[in-house]
């Protein structure tokens, strides 16, 4: 059952009517999530932020961000498998770049997310009045009767 809210007047529960999911979009939904918790910490976002400019080695990275070198490594490792930096051998260090190709793809599809929720294809059941994902809200019987919410 979905989640609902106890209120004054009752329990309120939240119905979601989601007809024939395409797959894709389901697809879609995890490569997203993915995206939103690679970048879910702020000393990655930063470090994004630093590498649109030009490459960094990890020293530099650690000096400008102000945390060890240690977790500049860590977090690195996590944007490289996320395919979104790309390491490059500069004599004795390592430089650190974006790859504008997975960019270019995480913005599409960012933007994509915060579109227009129809071009999404959640709610594409022209039957059902909660078609753009209303809720239905459903009132218990906790013996109060007659009662709007």
């Amino acid at each position: 059952m979905g989640r609902g809210a106890l209120t004054s007047k009752g329990l309120c529960v939240s119905i979601l009517v989601i007809t024939n999911i395409n797959p894709r979009y389901m697809n879609e939904a995890r490569k997203l999530a993915r995206i939103f918790r690679i970048l879910s910490v702020e000393t990655r976002v930063r470090i994004v932020q630093l590498l649109k400019n030009h490459a960094l080695c990890v020293g530099a990275l650690s000096g400008r961000l102000n945390v060890t070198q240690g977790a500049v490594s860590q977090h690195l490792r996590v944007l490289r498998d996320a395919d979104l930096v790309v390491p490059e051998k500069r004599g004795y260090y390592v430089h650190y770049r974006l790859n504008e190709k997975t960019l270019d793809r995480w913005k599409d599809a960012v933007e994509r997310f915060l579109g227009i929720e129809s071009k999404i294809g959640l709610y594409n059941s022209s039957e059902h009045s909660q078609e753009k994902g209303e809720r239905l809200c459903v009132k218990a019987d906790r013996g109060v009767k007659n009662q709007k919410n």
